[in-house]
């Protein structure tokens, strides 16, 4: 394994201890810029998540303070209601939100396909760069803040379903992921750098309870305004097979 990887990996709880773990699930609140811009500012403004660790499986629970819940796959992305009865399906919804207009609106399950896809990634890094067929290298490092951040270009194969094929991932001395970043295809390309803050212990692991996404200027810093995503998370428990 990748000398940076390990230690990002042994600081945020270990490869032996995630290997034990199936699934986690969230109380999370997530707004930002973006989803008012596609029309579903507040949609994801509390909401409780449910995800399966090894499989791309997400459910959203309380869409838009509603009985809707959203169940992601990558193939498909389904709306229910309480009574599980389907109001609303996506189907191959990678291609369907890329079709989109770059100034067209988002449905609520174009917003819960992008949603799925991106906190799936976010809540199982770094260990989700061991996975099968991910590729990492090491790369130049990077001082931001007064902290030199040594980072990990990281190379997804086609059968893991994220922003984009390739991104960059900072972290600090104590092994801890600082920032994340992406450009985002379904957003036709639009560049993103994600800062993790404020780490906690959560079932053995190290879980940050806020992300704050800004665009990603040409001299690879962040934008200050607007906030493009906002992530606060409460609780987290995680799932031990």
């Amino acid at each position: 394994m990748n000398e940076l990887l390990k230690k990002a990996i042994e600081a945020h709880g270990g490869i032996e201890r995630w290997r034990r773990a199936v699934g986690i699930t969230v109380d999370l609140s997530i707004g930002g810029a973006l989803f008012e811009s596609k029309g579903q500012g507040g949609v994801f403004g509390r909401v409780e998540l449910e995800a399966d660790l090894r499989n791309q499986r997400v459910r959203l629970q309380h869409l838009g303070n509603s009985d809707l819940t959203a169940i992601f796959t990558p193939g498909r992305v389904t709306i229910e209601a309480s009574d599980g009865k389907q109001v609303a399906a996506l189907v191959r919804p990678r291609e369907a939100s890329i079709a989109l207009d770059e100034q067209a609106l988002w449905e609520l399950s174009h917003a819960a396909y992008f949603c799925g896809y991106a906190m799936w990634t976010y809540l199982t890094q770094p260990f989700l760069y061991s996975y099968p067929g991910v590729e990492v290298e090491e790369i130049e490092p990077w001082e931001e803040d007064g902290e030199l951040l040594r980072r990990l270009k990281v190379k997804f194969p086609d059968e893991i379903t994220t922003h984009t094929r390739e991104q960059i991932s900072y972290f600090g001395k104590d092994g801890l992921l600082r920032r994340h970043d992406y450009a985002v295809d379904v957003l036709r390309g639009a560049q993103g750098a994600n800062y993790s803050y404020d780490y906690r212990d959560c079932d053995g692991f190290k879980v940050p309870r806020r992300r704050t996404v800004y665009a990603l200027g040409g001299d690879n810093r962040r934008v200050p305004d607007p906030v493009l995503v906002s992530i606060d998370i409460g609780s987290a428990k995680f799932r031990f097979g």
